[in-house]
């Protein structure tokens, strides 16, 4: 079964039934019955228009649960609507999609949620992770944003905001986690950026850009993380690089700084440097305190103490780890990584297991280990 085939379908599918009057609600849950019944048929006999047949049984299954509670005229009106047979319509509808999930009815958290749920293909344990909140309240989360917008037409479009705070934590996700939606976010940033002159969306694009430039070098052969300093920096991607740096210089004279625009110019400063040595730190920090000072997340900050640790000292980072909640993820990770630098190898490799044991992805999990018996090996030499 061609999961990725599936996937990549998915928005087109829904926005046809969208398109079609379907209710957004009603609409992907009829989409997911196709999927599944995807799944159980097509190992046998693949259709020769995957996309049309997806369409059809989609439409069937809405129709199905539309005809529970419709009169018989309704029934009749939505039946002639039915596709006729042969190639669906090859039209990408996903950006739109993006904006009618973006609905005004909802919050900005709901509308993100329901969009990385439902067009962006995330599980609701991915989504919940990268919003720092357990999986049963983003369940509960998407499930009132579906029933607020279930019946709603959706006529009105969410703001840009919302739609770049999906396309980034789409990007996140495809970039580090299970599914790999890093070039499909990649994609539909540019085809936002083309249609819309916005500071930060060039800021966002940059900033993807930047990141998935160093995409080949963040693994080893065997598939095990290698940290940014110890990277081959000869694998970097250096067009994707200077496209990225290019479009970021064009946003920030504009001087409408925004969050996406302060984090590419931190990804810039790491790609700018020949080596991990002549990373210039002292910019970073102070990029790290605009960024801080627009968004005032406790991830941000998390990051800005290691920043701090490299241009100041490892104790100077410490003091900055001490002001911050220590149930923060990664952040066992960080105060082990700036203890080791500061020469206290014992509690470093503790802190390495700890964190270790907190990882949320087996990846990291094995580096962090790594470390942490890396450090053990040389206490007891």
């Amino acid at each position: 079964m061609n999961e990725a085939l599936l996937r990549s379908l998915t928005p087109s599918v829904l926005g046809i039934l969208v398109r079609r009057g379907a209710d957004f609600a009603a609409a992907e849950d009829a989409v997911q019955d196709a999927l599944v019944e995807a799944v159980r048929v097509w190992p046998t006999g693949p259709p020769r228009d995957p996309k049309g047949w997806l369409v059809t049984v989609a439409w069937r299954r809405f129709l199905d649960a539309t005809r529970a509670d419709a009169s018989r005229r309704w029934r009749e009106d939505l039946v002639d609507e039915e596709p006729p047979p042969g190639p669906a319509p090859a039209v990408d509808d996903t950006l739109q999609l993006y904006f009618l999930c973006a609905h005004p009815s909802l919050t900005p958290s709901s509308a993100v949620a329901l969009t990385l749920r439902a067009v962006g293909g995330l599980t609701t344990r991915q989504i919940a992770r990268a919003y720092l909140v357990p999986e049963a309240t983003m369940a509960q989360r998407i499930s009132r944003a579906k029933r607020t917008v279930s019946g709603v037409r959706f006529e009105r479009p969410g703001d840009v905001a919302t739609v770049l705070r999906v396309l980034y934590l789409v990007f996140n996700e495809g970039y580090g986690g299970d599914v790999d939606l890093a070039v499909e976010a990649i994609r539909l940033t540019r085809q936002l950026a083309a249609a819309i002159d916005h500071p930060e969306v060039a800021g966002l694009l940059a900033l993807m850009l930047l990141h998935h430039a160093r995409r080949a070098a963040r693994t080893a052969p065997d598939g095990s993380l290698v940290p940014l300093a110890e990277q081959d920096r000869s694998r970097w991607d250096t067009a994707s690089i200077a496209e990225g740096v290019g479009i970021l210089q064009a946003a920030l004279a504009r001087d409408r700084l925004g969050e996406f625009q302060a984090q590419a110019a931190i990804a810039a400063l790491h790609a700018d440097a020949p080596t991990a040595g002549e990373t210039d730190w002292v910019q970073i920090v102070e990029w790290y305190d605009e960024l801080a000072g627009l968004t005032d997340s406790p991830v941000v900050r998390l990051n800005r103490a290691v920043a701090v640790g490299e241009a100041d000292g490892p104790r100077a980072g410490l003091a900055a780890l001490a002001a911050l909640d220590d149930s923060l993820p990664r952040h066992t990770a960080v105060s082990a990584y700036l203890h080791e630098r500061d020469g206290d190898l014992a509690t470093a490799a503790r802190l390495y297991a700890e964190a270790a044991h907190e990882a949320p992805d087996l990846a990291e999990r094995d580096h962090l280990t790594r470390q942490a018996a890396r450090l053990n090996t040389r206490l007891h030499r």
